[in-house]
C-alpha cells in the first residue's frame, strides 16, 4: 500500500513545468494552478516579455524562479530552440501542457484550403513538441505527464443556433483538430506507456473569453445544464490531476470539464 497522502499524490512539490500558451485566457489560469501546487512553471509565448510577465506574475515555489521562454509551436525550428532554451535554463522537464493555439476565425462557409490546412498544422506543432518532451524523459531516466488541450468540440457538434446572427459559425477546422487531438492522446499513450510518459488530455467546455463576440456567452448559458458558462480558474484542479501522481495510473483519456455539455 502506498504511504503517500492524498495530499502528497496532488503535490507537484519538485516538479517542473511547461506550459505553451501561458499568457492566454485558459493557459494563464492554469499555469497559476500548476505553482500554487508547487511545481516550477516554465511558461511560453511567441512574445518573449509576454512569457516572462507571466512567470514573474506566479507564486514562488522551492525549486527556483519560474521562467519564461519565446516559443512558437507553428514554426519547427522555433519550437526545438525554445524546448532547448527551456531545458537551459531549468534543468528538466517533468510535465508538458499543450496549450498554446493559433485560431482560425474562418468557419465551413468561407474557409480555404490553405487555412483549413494552417489549423491542422496546430497538430504538428503539439506532437513534435510532444515527442521531443518524451526523448527528454527517457533520457534524464524520469517519469513524464503530457497533457494535450483538446475541446468538447473534438467530441460533439456545436449547435448552429448558438452562433446564428452574432458571428460565423465554429469552426469546422477547429473541430477537425480538437477531434484529432484527442484520438492523437490515445495513440501516444499506448506506445509511450513503457516509456514512463503519461499522455492525457483535457476538454475544456464553454470557457469563451472577454473577446468573444457580445450575446456568445448567453447564447451559450442555455445549452449548458448548469446554465452557466466555465471561468478560467475551474480548469486549475483539472491541469493539477493530470500533472500529478493523483493521477499515476490514469493514461490514454479525455478527461472532460464543461459544466455537463456533451451530458445532453
Amino acid at each position: 500500500m502506498s504511504s503517500q497522502t492524498v495530499w502528497d499524490q496532488f503535490s507537484l512539490r519538485g516538479k517542473t513545468a511547461l506550459i505553451t500558451g501561458a499568457t492566454g485566457h485558459l493557459g494563464s489560469a492554469m499555469a497559476q494552478g500548476l505553482a500554487e501546487a508547487g511545481a516550477r512553471v516554465i511558461a511560453t509565448s511567441r512574445e518573449q516579455h509576454r512569457a516572462e510577465e507571466v512567470a514573474s506574475s506566479l507564486p514562488a515555489v522551492e525549486t527556483g524562479a519560474h521562467v519564461g521562454v519565446s516559443l512558437d509551436h507553428m514554426d519547427e525550428e522555433a519550437l526545438t530552440q525554445g524546448f532547448q532554451n527551456a531545458i537551459q535554463q531549468a534543468g528538466q522537464i517533468d510535465i508538458l501542457v499543450n496549450n498554446g493555439h493559433e485560431p482560425t476565425g474562418q468557419d465551413w462557409t468561407n474557409v480555404s484550403a490553405a487555412q483549413f490546412t494552417r489549423q491542422l498544422e496546430n497538430l504538428t506543432g503539439y506532437f513534435l513538441l510532444s515527442r521531443l518532451f518524451r526523448d527528454h524523459v527517457v533520457e534524464q531516466h524520469r517519469q513524464g505527464s503530457l497533457i494535450f488541450l483538446g475541446s468538447m468540440y473534438g467530441q460533439v457538434a456545436s449547435y448552429p443556433d448558438a452562433y446564428d446572427g452574432i458571428g460565423p459559425a465554429s469552426p469546422v477546422a477547429y473541430h477537425a483538430l480538437k477531434g484529432g487531438v484527442i484520438h492523437m492522446t490515445r495513440h501516444l499513450a499506448v506506445y509511450w506507456a513503457t516509456d514512463g510518459v503519461r499522455v492525457n488530455c483535457l476538454s475544456p467546455g464553454p470557457f469563451p473569453s472577454e473577446k468573444a463576440p457580445p450575446g456568445l456567452a448567453e447564447r451559450l448559458n442555455h445549452k449548458v445544464p448548469m446554465g452557466r458558462i466555465g471561468r478560467a480558474d475551474e480548469l486549475k484542479g483539472a491541469i493539477v490531476f493530470l500533472a500529478s501522481d493523483a493521477s499515476s495510473y490514469m493514461t490514454g483519456q479525455n478527461l472532460t470539464i464543461d459544466g455537463g455539455w456533451t451530458a445532453w
